[in-house]
C-alpha cells in the first residue's frame, strides 16, 4: 500500500483524494476505513472525502464510489463525479465522453480542459418539507433527493447563516431520518443564487456542493424563485456551478452540473498514511 498513487483534485473547494482501484489494492473492507484516514488534515491528505475508481460492467467506462471523510459511504457526489470524470480522462481510462457507474445510477460526463459536465441520474421529485426552528430560527425546508438527500431552504441572506450550528442540528433531525445534507440559498437575481451547504458525512459546510445546488436550482425552479432551466450558482469557494435541466423541473427529463475542476496534485503514499492516531 505504500506504493498507492493517489491524485488531490479540488472543485470549487470541495477536495477529494482519488485512488485508482482497478486492481483492486484496495479491499472492500478497507475502502471506508482508509478513506477516513486519507481525509484527515494534518495526519493524512486533507480532503472532504475519497473516490475509488475501478472496472465496472462491460456498458460502462469504469465505476466510482464514494466515501465521506467520516467514513461513510455516499451513494454518489457531483462535484467528485466532475473530478473523477477528469482524472479518469487524464489518466486515459475513459474518453473525454464517458460513462460510469455509480450507487445512484450510471453518470455521464464530458471533458473538455479543465470544464467537466456530468448528466446525473434521473433527479427525485421533492419530497415534502418540514419546519425546524434552531434558537429562533425558524426555518422550512423543503426535501428532494439529487442523488443523496438535501434538505433546501431559502433565506434572505445566505452570508448571515450559521451554516455549522443551524445545518448540524437540521441534517439529524426526525423529519429529514435517516440523515440529510442542508442546503441555505437566496436568490441573487431571476437566474442566479447563492448556496451554502452542511454536509452529512463531511459534518461541517463545504465550499461547494453539487448535488446541493442542483437540488437549490432545481426547487427554486419549481417554486419560482427563479427562471428558465439555467441556474447559475454562486458557492463558497468563489467560482460558480452551472445547473441546467431539460424538461419541466418536477420531472426533469435530464439535469446536469457544469464547471470547472483543478487538479491539484498527485502524489505516493508514505509509510505513515495509513496509521491511526489516537482520537483522529
Amino acid at each position: 500500500m505504500d506504493e498507492l498513487t493517489f491524485y488531490k483534485y479540488s472543485g470549487h473547494g470541495n477536495d477529494f483524494v482519488i485512488i485508482d482501484n482497478w486492481k483492486g489494492h484496495v479491499l472492500e473492507n478497507e475502502l471506508s476505513k482508509r478513506a477516513k484516514l486519507l481525509s484527515r488534515p494534518k495526519f493524512g491528505i486533507g480532503a472532504d472525502g475519497v473516490v475509488y475508481i475501478s472496472a465496472g460492467p462491460e456498458e460502462v467506462d469504469f465505476a466510482a464510489r464514494f466515501f465521506n471523510s467520516d467514513g461513510s459511504e455516499a451513494d454518489m457526489c457531483g462535484n467528485a463525479s466532475r473530478c473523477a470524470a477528469h482524472m479518469a480522462y487524464t489518466t486515459n481510462i475513459a474518453s473525454a465522453e464517458m460513462v460510469f457507474k455509480t450507487k445512484a445510477g450510471d453518470i455521464k460526463a464530458s471533458v473538455s480542459n479543465n470544464m467537466v459536465s456530468v448528466r446525473l441520474p434521473k433527479t427525485g421529485k421533492p419530497e415534502g418539507m418540514a419546519m425546524v426552528d434552531v434558537d429562533g430560527f425558524n426555518q422550512t425546508y423543503h426535501r428532494i433527493n439529487t442523488g443523496v438527500a438535501h434538505a433546501v431552504a431559502w433565506v434572505p441572506d445566505v452570508e448571515t447563516v450559521d451554516v455549522v450550528k443551524v445545518g448540524s442540528v437540521v441534517r439529524r433531525h426526525p423529519s429529514f431520518a435517516p440523515g440529510t445534507n442542508v442546503d441555505f440559498v437566496s436568490v441573487d437575481d431571476p437566474r442566479t443564487i447563492s448556496v451554502r451547504t452542511y454536509e452529512k458525512g463531511v459534518e461541517d459546510e463545504t465550499l461547494a456542493c453539487g448535488t446541493g445546488c442542483v437540488a437549490s436550482a432545481i426547487l427554486s425552479a419549481i417554486h419560482g424563485q427563479v427562471e428558465g432551466n439555467r441556474v447559475l450558482c454562486r458557492t463558497r469557494g468563489g467560482e460558480d456551478l452551472l445547473v441546467r435541466f431539460e424538461g419541466d423541473a418536477e420531472e426533469p427529463a435530464a439535469v446536469y452540473l457544469e464547471g470547472v475542476v483543478r487538479h491539484v496534485f498527485n502524489g505516493t503514499l508514505g509509510p505513515d498514511a495509513l496509521k491511526p492516531v489516537k482520537g483522529k
